[in-house]
């Protein structure tokens, strides 16, 4: 068993919710906390953008980033959503086991 991974990802705020279950649904991550008022700047299309936003702080297995990164563009409305995968050094145990029982998408 490995650590869990944490997963960024960005929403508009308006669609947090649903994209965080359809996530934990799909069982491509085990737990996803949503930051609400996240002011994001950033380039887009040649110019300089400002969004609000609520970002998705997502705890997954690495067995199941794969699936995770494969599904996320239909699931978001982004043309391009943000998937930040973090590496963890460390977890409660019980965490972790916890993570890689939930986030398993061939359990389905």
């Amino acid at each position: 068993m490995s650590n869990p991974l944490v997963v960024l990802i960005t929403a508009s705020e308006s669609e947090a919710a649903d994209l965080a279950e359809a996530l934990v649904e799909r069982r491509l991550v085990a737990c996803v906390n949503i930051v609400p008022n996240v002011e994001s700047v950033f380039r887009w299309d040649g110019g300089v953008e400002r969004e609000p936003e609520a970002l998705l702080v997502c705890k997954t297995s690495a067995e199941a980033y794969d699936a995770l990164e494969s599904e996320l563009p239909s699931l978001h409305s982004y043309d391009v959503p943000e998937c930040i995968a973090i590496e963890t050094d460390r977890a409660l145990a019980a965490y972790a086991q916890w993570v890689s029982a939930e986030a398993r998408p061939d359990d389905r």
